[in-house]
């Protein structure tokens, strides 16, 4: 008779063998449902997408012959193993003919940011770039910050790497050639000069301190110092420095003088030398370790550095770091445009392909290089050892982070350390506004955009804290088991932590002994006496409460998640409040617009007014008839 170990082990091989075969019938279906399209596929330019059984799209891409390069999919033998499990998922397909092989990459390029496939390389983090605007359609232009789209006429200066460093740049530009950012309803309205024209940033334009010939000349060299022509500028401001210097007008000598240190303080910035940079380029280097990549974007314009953004796209482990590189590249431009020059660090594939797709983009002629030598070599080199020093943090971050997860699956007697550590909490005030709120952590620290808000809808649950997470849970993983009930897709946690006592920790229990879920840790993490970080004590089924050592690394961790969770509920009711608070009781009568509602405040001086006013009273005011009068008296007298 077998002993319990050997009949256990027997169990996992038969479960192993089991498995197998499920993995060989899901792949050989796979293959067929591809086959079935190949019969109708043309033999054009286009894009294909592999939709999973619930309308996923496991992957994109782009190819200058549909019909073969669909075919290559049923080959399965020669796909490595990523693409083996992404045909077996593979329940249907959908294709886009297109004209030529550019535009199919410029259309996977954008779909696969649209729709994020899995198996895909993704470029997560592609927020546009401030830009510095000067504007073109005001006789006084205006010095500001741009994000977004270009709908004014005005010249735009950038991309800069993040706001700060374009901050920097225009508090010195106004220091240099004193020119305003006011908007322009604030410029049309001042009658005497404001601050900035006090601390010598600005020439008080509004007030007719400088003429118009004389800002136009402020602005022109601006425009001549952002375009790169820094050194003929403050070659220019030298001389006139000297000249006040020796006519014995120091005033003026010293006034040239601070705005000669302003435009340096702009130089001081640019941390590497680019001298084998002197036209507008973008420096993009990648290095990859351990099946992660980072990628270093630099930007200089004009031959000035400003700044860089390093980024860390997702992608299989077995994936080359050309391949990520290229697809990285279309994604990036693909909602901005390229400059005339992009270095990058790596031969990429059918780069004549990308280079001719960027260009069209773009609407001018881009040049991808990959430097051999020189200036540019150097350059490259310098973002790589970027590159590979912010991967080097964001591993030896993730590796802290394994070990907090380690420590949290014994604190808490889990099998295994968590994947996926969801938190939830509750915010309103005196039950309005209620706002139940998940935050969600992993290996490699918060995942923000699988943050989720709740709007509390259950009659009578606003300011009950047990019945709004009971709503939460419910509505959460209520619809986790219909969109993902074999937990393919990554999206169930391994813990679930509640902010509160025993009392929510059973209605949590409670909410998942009615879905049938018996495979998620829960645990309730309540604050000590007096609130006192430190001192949390901690809510197990079947285990008694407890509390961890007061500078456990890992009690830090857990206090780390529950405020995080506790931030993003405040925030969100705080910004459903604000907008409500926008709101007046005139906003709910059906038929009452802008118009009709300026009018009713014009007329009463408030919403309490005209909810006190009679239907004569009414009837007076402009633009509202007797039929309108009436739905506005009974919408707040429903008795009357």
């Amino acid at each position: 008779m077998p002993s319990s170990g050997e009949a256990a082990t027997e169990a996992d091989l038969r479960e192993a063998a089991s498995r197998a075969r499920r993995r060989t019938a899901d792949l050989a279906r796979g293959v067929e449902v591809i086959r079935d399209h190949l019969k109708t596929l043309p033999q054009t330019p286009g894009v294909y997408r592999m939709l999973a059984g619930d309308g996923t799209v496991l992957y994109v891409g782009k190819a200058r012959n549909l019909k073969r390069r669909v075919t290559n999919y049923t080959q399965v033998n020669k796909l490595p193993v990523r693409l083996q499990r992404m045909v077996s998922e593979t329940e249907t397909m959908e294709f886009v003919n297109t004209h030529t092989e550019v535009e199919a990459l410029l259309l996977e390029s954008n779909l696969i940011k649209k729709l994020m496939p899995r198996y895909n390389v993704l470029l997560r983090d592609d927020k546009t770039f401030p830009h510095i605007m000067i504007t073109k359609d005001h006789d006084y232009p205006q010095l500001t910050k741009h994000r977004g789209a270009r709908g004014r006429d005005a010249d735009y200066f950038g991309p800069f790497a993040s706001a700060g460093a374009v901050n920097r740049t225009i508090t010195a530009l106004q220091r240099a050639f004193l020119l305003r950012n006011c908007a322009d309803t604030v410029f049309a309205s001042r009658t005497r000069p404001c601050l900035q024209y006090q601390i010598k940033r600005c020439t008080a334009p509004c007030v007719g301190r400088v003429s118009p010939e004389e800002y136009q000349a402020q602005v022109d060299q601006a425009r001549a110092f952002l375009s790169g022509k820094s050194r003929d500028i403050q070659g220019e401001f030298a001389r006139r420095m000297t000249e006040a210097s020796e006519a014995l007008d120091f005033e003026t000598a010293a006034r040239y003088r601070d705005r000669i240190r302003a435009l340096t303080a702009i130089q001081a910035h640019q941390d590497i030398n680019v001298e084998g940079v002197v036209e507008d380029a973008d420096v993009i280097a990648a290095f990859a370790d351990g099946g992660y990549t980072c990628i270093q974007v630099f930007f200089f314009r004009g031959g000035r550095n400003y700044g860089n953004r390093a980024y860390f796209p997702s992608h299989d482990k077995a994936a080359e770091t050309e391949e990520v590189l290229a697809a990285f590249i279309a994604q990036f431009y693909e909602n901005k445009a390229a400059p005339a020059l992009v270095l990058v660090s790596h031969d990429l594939p059918e780069i004549e392909l990308l280079t001719e797709a960027l260009s069209l983009r773009a609407g001018h002629r881009v040049e991808l290089a990959v430097p051999r030598r020189g200036e540019k070599r150097r350059i490259v080199e310098h973002a790589q050892t970027n590159a590979r020093e912010a991967l080097g943090r964001r591993l030896a971050e993730s590796s802290s982070q394994a070990r907090l997860l380690e420590g949290v699956a014994a604190v808490f007697g889990m099998d295994a350390p968590p994947e996926r550590v969801e938190v939830y909490d509750n915010s309103h005030v005196q039950g309005a506004h209620a706002i139940g709120a998940m935050i969600v952590a992993g290996p490699e620290g918060f995942i923000k955009n699988a943050y989720r808000k709740f709007n509390i809808k259950t009659e009578g649950a606003a300011g009950d804290d047990f019945a709004m997470m009971r709503e939460v849970l419910t509505r959460r993983f209520g619809r986790a088991l219909k969109e993902d009930p074999e937990r393919t897709q990554g999206s169930w946690p391994d813990l679930v932590l509640i902010d509160g006592g025993l009392g929510q920790l059973n209605v949590a229990l409670e909410v998942f002994a009615e879905l049938g879920i018996d495979d998620v840790t829960l645990v309730g993490i309540a604050k000590g006496p007096d609130r006192d970080a430190g001192r949390e004590r901690f809510f197990m089924e079947n285990r008694p409460p407890f509390q961890m050592e007061q500078k456990d690394p890992v009690l830090y961790f857990l206090q780390r998640l529950r405020d995080e969770a506790h931030r993003f509920a405040i925030g969100t009711h705080r910004a459903k409040r604000t907008k409500a608070l926008g709101r007046s009781q005139i906003d709910e009568i059906p038929g009452i617009g802008p118009s009709r509602k300026k009018a009713l405040l014009h007329h009463f001086g408030s919403a309490v007014a005209v909810a006190r006013a009679g239907l004569a009273d009414l009837e007076a005011v402009e633009g509202i008839n007797r039929t309108v009068a009436k739905k506005i008296y009974d919408h707040f007298h429903p008795d009357g």
